[in-house]
């Protein structure tokens, strides 16, 4: 509930809007800019909307969102919006990625699978903070492009697959934490069937309507609660 006070505010602000109407950064942008950028975004964005763990907070301060990111839209890294990264994909606003990541409550003894690698940071963001990361790409040229840029940036915990997010990556089940970073109409089973009891599993639900879910699943059964109202490119699969 500490975040229902901004549902509004999240479904307007995951519509991409004209990049003229937002702050952009010069093209000529130093690290030490772009470190700043990082500090504001956490201020302004995460934490006026109630995000307030401090590991999601240090770990969204540390990762360069602007190397996940094509250099055609880099100067709007930091920028409260989505971005495309190609091939019909976007890489979600930075509040979202927080938010989800927040909701996933990770450890560092956890196994975590993600579905929907897209341009790696948010892989990025659960390595900080996870055991290891198993992020899942259906995608030839993103999945590839994902594991050459984290490779390159020392994520050693993280592996990356191309491959149908919808069957999860069995061969490394159970997964303490589940996210799907794409949205399917109903929740394949095969994640459920992959995650640990005592696990989490965060996923956007839906088409024209799409609610983020949280579920966990027990010696009981599994349950699921809607969050918050969200919009995000469908989850594909292989015909």
């Amino acid at each position: 509930m500490r975040f229902a006070f901004f549902l509004l505010s999240i479904v307007v602000l995951s519509v991409p809007v004209p990049a003229s109407s937002v702050y952009q950064a010069p093209r000529d942008t130093t690290i030490e800019q772009y470190t700043r950028q990082r500090a504001s975004m956490v201020t302004e964005q995460l934490q006026q909307r109630g995000i307030s763990d401090a590991r999601v907070l240090d770990v969204m301060r540390k990762v360069p969102r602007h190397l996940f990111v094509p250099e055609s839209v880099r100067p709007l890294a930091y920028a409260d919006r989505p971005l495309p990264i190609g091939h019909g994909q976007t890489i979600s606003q930075p509040f979202i990625v927080a938010y989800m990541t927040d909701a996933l409550d990770v450890a560092r003894t956890h196994r975590v699978l993600e579905i929907g690698a897209g341009s790696g940071y948010q892989a990025a963001v659960l390595a900080h903070l996870a055991g290891e990361v198993y992020t899942v790409e259906i995608v030839p040229e993103l999945a590839r492009r994902a594991s050459a840029l984290l490779e390159s940036l020392g994520y050693s915990n993280v592996y990356v697959r191309e491959g149908d997010g919808y069957a999860g990556w069995p061969e490394h089940a159970p997964f303490d934490r589940i996210i799907v970073t794409a949205a399917p109409e109903q929740v394949p089973q095969a994640l459920i069937d992959q995650l640990a009891n005592g696990g989490r599993l965060v996923i956007p639900v839906g088409r024209s309507e799409q609610w983020l879910t949280l579920m966990e699943k027990t010696t009981n059964g599994v349950t699921q609660r809607r969050t918050i109202p969200v919009r995000f490119v469908p989850l594909t699969r292989e015909r």
